[in-house]
């Protein structure tokens, strides 16, 4: 009979659980109006959706496949902060030495003045509970007064981050930040840095965090006023942190610890999209027998857009590479400026996975971003990067160390360097031996990324939001540094040694005293 009742407990709570996971009702919240940084984050959510959850989705893209469990609860287009590049020969200087403040500013400031919509306000005032929230996901980068929401509902908060850990959420999360190998700052290395690299990573690494957090400061007002003045401070909401999934992997961002609540995910975007190649571009690259080269810079940078004198120099330099052909993505032929060599086949719109699988290229042009990056490792394509912004500048770099790239500063642009920058990563089969051995260290991994991502988001729907939380993020900074440890230490040993010092005074005093003489009496005369 008791075997029996143990089985049934058992048989309950399998069932229980199973339910919960299955029809869990997830809030979640991305009010950043950053086209290929959603569609990354929309993988997740649309596999959630696939595993039978219910997801209230907050954002500026409504889903293109209409789903039942997909319900855009505010529709945020327009009403945010968008960023966008006018790239000119006065403003690339700019924009490659952006202050941390712009981006905590328009990234995250602003997109928390979005709370005061009337649509944020009644979801604050009026919360689902039928059936309630389990989960709050959102996006990280400085716009972190949107964990409030999980405060709120009193459920977890998972956050996924399009780039490796940001170094000013090591502190809430209670990861070990090591700045000797942990690198941050552009002139260092995931390798090895030097003295004076590991001197200015340090410096770098506290002056930005110490920036950031001065900046969103003003998010505390924030949110107390729109959730109420019981709300904490945006520093605490931050250690309501459950899970973190970043868009990293130790193959490419270096070896670093981790907390259990951070879990790389790097390449989770890279599927088989299933599109069909245009007959046209097909047969074009079926053709290139002498290979070719294809330069895509994003969604927010596209060659119309470009200096006059650096498209001069670009087209210039396609001209000297002949007879490797160029597939240049991003802009119609009619729309670029004149003058495109003959051995260019311009489009608007291409299947890049499919493009980056065919056997005849050689190499990719791109401005460094993580999620390219990926995409050139796990199809085993070396690259040039061209990076502006400071995050790619440390992805190219890292990528430059490990032997798979080349990179060409945006700002000394010329013909002749990027001609030479193919005709070396064509030529020398190095780049394509390295990103080989680079793609198979990437690969190789227990689960694929977008699988490890919904196992960690359903882990703690079952477990709860404490279920991966490090207990460092109970002690405050001298805890973590064992400064109260270092500092008893140093005390007794301190006072062994006053003991020790006061005792040999003492036994030496005793031992070298000098004995009292017996006076001597004097003759009679």
């Amino acid at each position: 009979m008791r075997r029996m009742s143990v089985f049934l407990a058992l048989l309950l709570c399998n069932v229980y659980f199973t339910r919960h996971v299955d029809s869990a009702r997830i809030l979640a919240i991305f009010p950043l109006e950053i086209p290929n940084q959603f569609f990354f984050f929309q993988e997740i959510l649309w596999t959630l959706v696939e595993q039978g959850h219910k997801l209230d989705v907050i954002s500026h893209y409504p889903l293109i496949k209409p789903h039942p469990n997909y319900v855009n609860i505010i529709q945020l287009t327009g009403k945010g902060p968008k960023f966008t590049i006018n790239l000119t020969a006065d403003t690339l200087e700019s924009l490659a030495n952006k202050p941390v403040e712009y981006y905590g500013e328009l990234y995250g400031n602003k997109a928390c003045e979005l709370l005061a919509l009337p649509e944020f306000k009644k979801l604050i005032e009026e919360p689902q509970t039928d059936p309630p929230y389990d989960l709050v996901i959102t996006e990280l980068l400085y716009a972190n007064c949107y964990f409030a929401f999980g405060r709120h509902f009193k459920v977890p908060v998972v956050a996924v981050s399009m780039s490796a850990l940001p170094p000013y959420v090591s502190e809430s999360l209670g990861n070990p930040a090591n700045t000797a190998f942990v690198s941050e700052h552009i002139d260092g290395s995931t390798l090895y840095m030097n003295f004076w690299q590991r001197f200015k990573n340090t410096l770098h690494t506290w002056w930005t965090n110490y920036r950031v957090r001065r900046t969103t400061e003003v998010q505390n007002n924030i949110v107390k006023k729109h959730f109420g003045a019981d709300m904490p401070d945006i520093r605490e909401l931050e250690r309501d942190l459950s899970l973190l999934l970043v868009n990293s992997h130790h193959s490419l961002n270096g070896v670093r610890p981790f907390t259990s609540a951070v879990v790389e995910i790097g390449g989770l975007h890279v599927r088989d999209d299933g599109m069909e190649l245009p007959e046209e571009l097909k047969a074009w690259m079926d053709s290139s027998s002498d290979g070719f080269i294809y330069i895509s810079f994003g969604s927010l940078l596209t060659i119309d857009n470009f200096p006059k004198d650096i498209v001069a120099e670009l087209y210039s330099a396609i001209a000297k590479i002949d007879p490797i052909r160029v597939l240049l993505k991003g802009a119609a032929p009619e729309a670029l400026p004149p003058g495109l060599p003959t051995n260019v086949l311009a489009m608007e719109v291409v299947s890049q996975r499919q493009v980056l699988k065919h056997g005849n290229i050689r190499a990719y042009v791109m401005q460094g971003g993580s999620l390219e990056i990926h995409e050139a490792v796990m199809f085993a394509v070396p690259f040039i990067g061209l990076p502006i912004f400071p995050e790619p500048q440390r992805n190219v770099k890292n990528c430059v160390e490990k032997g798979v790239a080349i990179s060409i500063d945006f700002r000394d642009f010329t013909a002749d360097k990027f001609a030479a920058a193919v005709t070396e990563i064509v030529g020398d089969e190095k780049y394509k031996n390295n990103i080989v051995l680079l793609a198979r260290r990437f690969l190789d991994r227990p689960r694929s990324p977008l699988d490890t991502a919904i196992f960690w988001i359903e882990y703690i729907l079952k477990n709860g939001g404490d279920a991966l939380r490090s207990p460092a993020v109970k002690l405050s900074w001298w805890q973590l540094v064992l400064l109260d440890i270092y500092a008893s230490i140093m005390a007794a040993v301190i006072l062994a040694i006053y003991i020790c010092k006061r005792l040999t005074l003492i036994v030496i005093r005793r031992l070298f005293r000098p004995h009292p003489t017996l006076p001597t009496s004097k003759k009679m005369v």
